[in-house]
This record gives C-alpha cells, structure tokens and sequence, in this order.
C-alpha cells in the first residue's frame, strides 16, 4: 500500500480507503463486514470512512466496533454530517445545533474521542456558511475533529468557504468527497483546479461506478443476482448503467487484460493518476473484494496507456 498526503496537510492516507456506504449495518451482515475492515486494515489501508446518516447510525455503530482492536492513532477515521437523522426541523443541515449534536452522537455510536476527518455531507443552503464553519471549527478547536471536509460542494461553494474561513481566521477544508470515476468526470473541469488552487485533496467515492467498472452488468443480460443493480432501489445506478456505458467497458477490459490486471484495478489505478486525489474509497461486502481493490496502489498507468483509455471515454 502507498500513501498520500491529503492535500496540504500533513496527514498520510492510504491510496485505497474503506467505506460503509450502502454496506455496513445494511445488506452486508456484521460478520462480512468486520472481515473486510479486518482484512482492509491488515493490507495496510489506514483510511476509513462512514457517515451518520448510513443506515441511520448502524453503520458507524459496526465500524467503530470493528476498529476498536486496532490503535486508535494507526488510522484515520471519517464521519458525517448534513442529512435527515429524524423527523423534527433540526434534525437535519448544517445548523450548529444540528451539527454539535450529531458530532456527539457519532462519537458515542464510533466510540472513539474523536474523528480525524468530519465532513459537511453536502452545501445547506438554508444556514449561514459561517455559522456552519464556525461550528466546525470549534469542534477542532475542542479537539473532536481533527480536520474539516466536504462532499459534493461546487468549486464555487468550496471557494466561498475557504475566502470566509481566512477572513474570519477559521479552520480551513482541507478535504473534498466527490463521486468521480471513468464514468462521472465533472469534477476534473473546476473542483480539481480550485481545489489544487486552496490545497484541498480528494477522496473520491463511487470510483468504480456503483459497480459498472466491475464489468459484472453485461448488455442484453439481467442484472446478476444480489448485484446492486439487481434491487428496485438501484435500478438504474444513477444513470450509469447504460448501453453505451457498457460498451465502453467491453473495451476497457480489453487494455485491463493487455496489462494483465482486472479491470476494477484499472479504473482505480486511472483515478490515482490524478495528483489531487489522495485516495479512492471502496465499498466492500465481501473481504477478497478488498484485497482486489488494494492491487491498484502503486500502479503508474502510461501516457499511451491514459490516452487509449481517453479515446474509449470519449
């Protein structure tokens, strides 16, 4: 395993990192999923992600059980906030109420003192930014989290946030969770060049697109039985299983086999080509899934080899 600096920061995480979402306290029972944080931890990845709203707090509950027989300081832990946790009109956005509760909330269900990475789940646009930022930056400042994130907020937004926090002397984002993978690319147009521009790093999530990069949906076929794909909910995968996305992953095998490795380790090996990344978060229900995925870290893809793959994205 090989680590990356996450942004300007001095903190080291592992290329590939383990998340919970759609996972842990879900349809991937406990036993299946201390297996893979066991097996995760024990090839060296040291970064691992969740979030309050997953499977209204299980999953945070699974992960922080599981971690509890490792050393607290030999791994990064990530959680949180921004989602509907109840019914009530507090229960949900970046409100400092909303926040400062579900941060000791998360903290009980991890049982741990602290998370080294808390993330605003998405931009709320019904609470002030620097009520939002000023609430996060006393959690810092309490020593409860240790570094500030956000998923899914615009170059725009992540802009604002960080022109607020130096005028008002806050604690900076250092960190951006985007979906991004050969699939789902808008990040590389404005996020990343911002993010460079302010020294945030990102940990992308999705990078082997809900799936669609394992090469297990296959054109004119029903979708494999257990797969994501398979359950009403995610029918569609968010747009991304269709024909012509197929089609490209026919021929993306095709320079995955040329290279003799699989085709989720090319995907994850071309998102790692990306100097602003610092790390990829899988999902994994099943612990020779995880053990598939690290085979990516490390792995320098040619220009030759980037361009053939940008001609079949095209």
């Amino acid at each position: 395993m090989e680590y990356r600096r996450l942004g300007n920061t001095g903190l080291k995480v592992s290329e590939i990192s383990l998340g919970s979402w759609l996972t842990y306290g879900g349809y991937v029972e406990e036993q299946n999923a201390t297996a893979s944080i066991d097996k995760a931890y024990d090839l060296g990845i040291n970064f691992f992600d969740t979030a309050n709203v997953y499977m209204r707090g299980e999953a945070e509950i699974v992960v922080g059980k599981a971690l509890q027989k490792y050393q607290r300081d030999s791994y990064v832990l990530a959680t949180k906030v921004f989602w509907p946790m109840g019914d009530g009109p507090n229960d949900r956005g970046l409100s400092r109420k909303h926040i400062m509760e579900q941060c000791h909330a998360s903290l009980k269900r991890l049982n741990t003192d602290y998370v080294d990475i808390y993330y605003c789940h998405r931009f709320d646009k019904e609470t002030p930014l620097e009520e939002t930022l000023r609430a996060m930056d006393d959690l810092v400042r309490q020593g409860k989290v240790l570094y500030l994130g956000v998923s899914e907020w615009t170059a725009e937004q992540i802009t604002e946030a960080v022109h607020l926090a130096d005028k008002k002397l806050l604690d900076r984002i250092v960190v951006n969770q985007p979906q991004y993978s050969m699939l789902q690319r808008y990040i590389e147009k404005e996020v990343i060049p911002v993010s460079e521009k302010h020294g945030i790093g990102q940990v992308v999530w999705s990078p082997l697109a809900q799936g669609v990069l394992t090469g297990k949906y296959k054109k004119g076929e029903a979708a494999p039985a257990g797969s994501r794909a398979a359950q009403e909910n995610f029918k569609a995968l968010g747009g991304l299983l269709t024909e012509a996305n197929l089609d490209r992953v026919e021929l993306l095998k095709e320079v995955a086999a040329d290279h003799n490795i699989s085709l989720p380790t090319l995907a994850l090996a071309w998102i790692l080509r990306q100097k602003n990344v610092a790390s990829a978060l899988v999902g994994a229900s099943r612990p020779e899934q995880v053990e598939e995925n690290v085979k990516a870290s490390g792995i320098k893809l040619s220009d030759e080899t980037i361009a053939r793959i940008e001609e079949i994205l095209k």
